[in-house]
């Protein structure tokens, strides 16, 4: 004879049950996966993008002005950033994109919590226009406005650096870390002029290299693109990188990529980096960054969700 059994699942404590989870950790296993098939994209994508860079060092290549004489962009940057976009639109329709020719063109500049791409296609025109052998290729990717993974491809180099969220950074393959130099007067710092050539502007960038020199340091350096510089953090080879003026897109993939060395990211007044706020400071440990801080004369750039204004 066959026994029935009468369960009342109102008595049953569900969200204790051992397979609760189960549902939760496939879709937080499909997303991570999701953003993985991203990264390999995007490193797929900086590689494409270095060749094209590469090639047009080799020819003649037209040179525009942006905001200024010393704001300068090219066929190049334009042509590299439209195979990014095209390339992220086909295969990820739904993500967002912020890239520095896009926003210079009038898109608009605003991190949303949606899945975006932060693009510089040509970090360094300036370097690539003279031949100086610095140029990056900068993707970073940020969900829910929080950095996911970072690509930086230093073209002339020929040097990978990438980071994904909790998975550590580096450089062609190799585990980065930070230099562990906690004396600053034992570190290099590297730092820009950037393309801003406003008197009292330039006067507060004198001002802040002078009283760190001082301090003293070893040295101050600088090798013309944000992106490579915060990848040089990272490598333990410069104690730390600061600038005021900057975009979102010359340091999104780069800061994802200190932190994930072990290195820390600050405003330039000690708060928190505000991605948005065109103001950092990257550095190996807390006491260099704080130490920095003391003595940068700190100044406001308009926000790059507030302007479609760039610089290099």
């Amino acid at each position: 004879m066959r026994k029935w059994w009468l369960i009342d699942f109102s008595q049953l404590d569900l969200l204790s049950h051992p397979f609760k989870d189960i549902g939760l950790a496939s879709r937080h296993h499909t997303m991570t996966d999701l953003w993985q098939n991203a990264m390999d994209h995007a490193v797929a994508l900086a590689r494409k993008a270095g060749s094209l860079v590469r090639d047009a060092v080799q020819n003649d290549m037209k040179v525009m002005l942006k905001s200024s004489s010393v704001d300068l962009v090219t066929k190049t940057d334009q042509k590299v950033e439209q195979l990014i976009i095209d390339s992220v639109k086909e295969k990820f329709p739904t993500h967002s994109f912020i890239g520095e020719e896009s926003v210079a063109a009038g898109e608009p500049c605003v991190l949303t919590d949606n899945p975006t791409w932060i693009v510089d296609p040509v970090d360094g025109t300036t370097n690539f226009v003279h031949g100086y052998p610095f140029v990056a290729v900068s993707i970073g990717f940020a969900v829910n406005r929080k950095l996911e993974f970072g690509v930086v491809y230093s073209c002339i180099e020929d040097k990978m650096y990438t980071a994904r969220k909790g998975q550590g950074a580096f450089c062609n393959g190799q585990l980065l870390n930070v230099s562990d130099q906690k004396e600053i007067s034992q570190s290099i710092i590297a730092t820009e002029f950037g393309s801003n050539r406003d008197t009292e502007v330039v006067d507060k960038i004198f001002s802040s290299m002078r009283k760190i020199l001082c301090l003293p340091i070893h040295g101050i350096r600088g090798v013309g693109t944000a992106a490579t510089n915060m990848c040089l953090v990272a490598s333990g080879c410069v104690e730390a990188y600061y600038e005021i003026g900057i975009h979102c897109w010359d340091i999104a993939a780069g800061a994802i990529i200190v932190t994930e060395a072990g290195g820390v990211l600050m405003d330039v007044d000690g708060g928190p980096l505000d991605l948005m706020s065109r103001r950092v400071v990257a550095a190996n440990n807390k006491i260099i960054a704080e130490r920095i801080v003391k003595e940068i004369d700190a100044f406001t750039p308009l926000r790059d969700d507030a302007s479609t204004e760039t610089e290099d």
